[in-house]
């Protein structure tokens, strides 16, 4: 009796196959929600280049015909991170394993702490105002807080305006003028009680953009902002752009780093006192 001839695998039967649950990068074992930092290799194309030292969760583990294995992931501070969680296209990144670095998980939430967003604001092309998009940069390397979210919001004025409202406490950082050598640290509680709201969603103005969120009908959090004085203040007209922060503000990063982090010590700890701005 001949049989019959084996037919050949199907290929969308392939396609189909699940990937692994879960994949050990560094002795650690990746899964979905697991966080990590994210290090492109080399001779990559613009998103390798603006997603390298971010941090992002796993949302899924792929695994093809060949046996490779890539990671999905969505950046933790990609304003449209939902839609990557929902797989659509353009929020949802793909690394393989020796591109990714394990972080910590968060610990869970207190109940108890408020929930404090950490934002960056500024626009990159206009010197110093770029401070606190580095600042938050450099904050988001680092090991996360419970209840604390630190996101580069650039001059998205319209996407931190509806942000506040799911937050108790939001801590600005900005480059500001005051007058003071630059370079030059401070926290201030801005007054919104006659704030005017903004119409232009890129506008980037702390207390404006509070306001219009206020106007959007949401509730204004307490707010802080660490603010740096400029050497270098642009508006926007200039016929080149300088897409490099100043020595002194460069030279007071490392200084911004601690000054937040002693303030995040300060609105966290159990039964606080208020944090007065110096």
């Amino acid at each position: 009796m001949i049989e019959p001839p084996v037919p050949p695998p199907n290929p969308w039967d392939e396609l189909e196959r699940p990937g692994p649950d879960a994949v050990v990068v560094a002795g650690v074992e990746l899964r979905r929600g697991s966080r990590v930092r994210l290090h492109p290799r080399g001779g990559g194309d613009i998103f390798d280049v603006a997603l390298a030292g971010r941090s992002a969760v796993v949302e899924g583990i792929e695994q093809d015909m060949e046996d490779n294995i890539q990671l999905s992931v969505t950046v933790d501070d990609d304003p449209g991170r939902d839609l990557g969680e929902f797989r659509q296209p353009g929020h949802r990144f793909f690394f393989s394993p020796d591109e990714i670095e394990p972080l910590p998980d968060a610990p869970p939430a207190d109940p108890a702490h408020p929930r404090i967003l950490v934002a960056g604001i500024g626009n990159i092309f206009l010197g110093d105002d770029g401070f606190g998009v580095a600042l938050a940069g450099r904050l988001a390397r680092r090991a996360p807080r419970a209840g604390v979210d630190v996101v580069d919001f650039g001059i998205r004025g319209m996407d931190l305006a509806y942000a506040v409202d799911d937050y108790d406490i939001v801590v600005l950082l900005d480059a500001s003028p005051r007058g003071d050598v630059p370079g030059t640290l401070y926290v201030v509680e801005p007054e919104l009680d006659d704030a005017e709201a903004s119409p232009d969603a890129h506008g980037m103005d702390p207390v404006t953009v509070l306001a219009l969120a206020r106007a959007l009908g949401g509730s204004i959090p307490r707010t802080l902002v660490v603010g740096c004085e400029p050497a270098n203040v642009m508006t926007g007209d200039e016929e080149e752009i300088a897409a490099e922060l100043s020595d002194p503000v460069e030279g007071a990063l490392d200084a911004a780093v601690d000054l937040v982090e002693s303030l995040l010590d300060d609105l966290t700890a159990p039964h606080t006192s208020e944090v007065r701005p110096p």
